[in-house]
């Protein structure tokens, strides 16, 4: 089912979840020992995170370099048939311009076509840890918005082999990334309203926010979309705050702002046990407002934190 149809079937509020494939050399009992609990909650669908390549050079007995190709997080495509035929729920894997080329792209697509995807997030990805900014894969996507024409296509039937016959059309739902509190490579708000405006506009069926604690400056991105004529739904993205560090490091990575009273709070705890329970009321609250305000479908990153996500879920649901 698509998360568009889960959106509309929906009335009462429910949680999604995103979670990582596990690191190469452990067991899928990882991403199980995850989500099992929280099939409590009965999450529609499970958004599964894609991780590049990366590259490191070694050095050789003859005192030479060599690039070494590595992938810590392999395995999104398997680990989507697993949920599914686990858990009999969507699965809602990651698809990055990063790490591959429009055939590779292709490929995938028809790979989760196979096992029955219909959901796919689209995403740009993350410069590599060995680059400044972003570079695509030669005879890559620059652009997220280009990797949903591209999947556009193929549920019209176009493929890159422009002469197939009677190439079968996909079915694909597909999802990008919104910007609450801009991109931070965008060159200001207008700028990145008008990114994710072309997004849609080349066939993008629904936005996923990045995280945010500050409920205004959703209900005011959201606001900003509508203007601008993004009329899809968007989902809200969200993640509890669970140990004080995360006050200094999440702006850092993930360009969000904590609202004065909640960094207040967060400051005046003693230690993370202290912390991870402010982080969890505040979360509520969050949920809480966004429900009254209409959002029936909640996103959490859980970053495997699933005692915490059960005490919210509890809490709201």
């Amino acid at each position: 089912m698509k998360v568009t149809e889960l959106l509309q079937a929906k009335k009462d509020p429910f949680f999604s979840f995103e979670i990582l494939p596990p690191l190469k050399g452990k067991s899928i009992q990882s991403v199980f020992d995850i989500l099992d609990p929280l099939m409590e909650f009965k999450p529609p669908f499970i958004n599964v995170t894609y991780h590049r390549a990366e590259y490191t050079y070694k050095m050789m007995p003859g005192g030479y370099y060599r690039k070494v190709t590595t992938r810590k997080r392999p395995g999104t495509v398997s680990i989507c048939a697993s949920i599914m035929n686990r858990y009999k729920v969507e699965a809602v894997p990651h698809l990055t311009c990063g790490g591959f080329s429009i055939e590779e792209t292709e490929d995938a697509l028809v790979d989760l076509h196979y096992i029955g995807v219909t959901n796919v997030l689209a995403l740009r990805g993350d410069a590599l840890k060995s680059e400044k900014t972003f570079s695509p894969e030669p005879g890559g996507h620059s652009f997220a918005s280009e990797l949903v024409a591209q999947m556009k296509n193929m549920n019209n039937g176009i493929y890159l082999e422009g002469d197939l016959q009677n190439a079968y059309k996909t079915n694909f739902c597909i999802g990008v990334a919104g910007y609450p509190e801009m991109h931070f490579e965008a060159p200001n708000y207008k700028a990145d309203l008008k990114h994710l405006k072309q997004k849609v506009d080349n066939g993008a069926d629904f936005i996923v926010t990045q995280l945010f604690f500050d409920n205004q400056k959703f209900h005011q991105f959201v606001k900003d979309c509508r203007a601008e004529g993004i009329n899809v739904p968007i989902i809200p993205g969200l993640k509890p705050l669970t140990k004080k560090a995360q006050l200094a490091n999440l702006p850092k990575i993930f360009f969000v702002e904590f609202p004065e009273a909640f960094r207040k709070e967060i400051e005046a705890c003693k230690d993370d046990a202290a912390v991870q329970q402010v982080g969890i009321e505040w979360s509520i609250q969050q949920c809480k407002d966004l429900i009254a305000n209409g959002y029936n479908c909640l996103h959490y990153y859980t970053m495997g934190q699933t005692e915490v996500m059960t005490k919210i879920a509890k809490a709201v649901l």
